[in-house]
């Protein structure tokens, strides 16, 4: 499959403004994994190579186990995830499958969440799926693929 669109290169505002949500999102207190796993988690549902690829590896880098990195598309069945990690895990999916839900967030996916996050740590959350979200429909629109540098 080839891209539909070849240079991708983001225009300067473009860039400020994916900077600012970064910097807003990462800057709330939330533990930098929680963060990467609901970027990974929305990225694997909606198909989205680049962010998924670029997810993975980032985490890796980070020092996340195999264990966890392969286990995020079934985290439910799996020990390796703290509650805290489920609650944004769960809340990542509703988010991101919105249209599935006749409720899409429902009231104890939310309340859950808030159980181990601060009103300020569940907006950067909330800011950061949504984000990953922009950006897995620009590069599954366009057919971005993920890069070829194995190894």
């Amino acid at each position: 499959m080839e891209p539909r669109i070849k240079n991708t290169t983001p225009q300067p505002d473009l860039t400020k403004a994916v900077n600012l949500l970064y910097k807003t999102a990462f800057s709330a207190g939330v533990p930098k994994v929680v963060l990467e796993l609901v970027h990974l988690r929305a990225s694997q549902i909606n198909g989205c190579a680049p962010c998924a690829d670029s997810g993975a590896r980032a985490m890796r880098q980070a020092g996340e186990s195999d264990d966890r990195l392969f286990a995020v598309p079934v985290w439910r069945e799996t020990p390796y995830f703290t509650e805290p990690e489920r609650a944004a895990l769960n809340l990542a999916e509703y988010a991101t499958r919105m249209a599935d839900n006749p409720d899409p967030v429902p009231d104890a996916v939310w309340d859950e969440a808030a159980k181990h996050f601060t009103e300020e740590q569940l907006s950067a959350i909330v800011l950061w799926i949504a984000t990953t979200n922009f950006f897995n429909r620009i590069n599954v629109t366009t057919r971005q693929q993920a890069p070829q540098n194995w190894g």
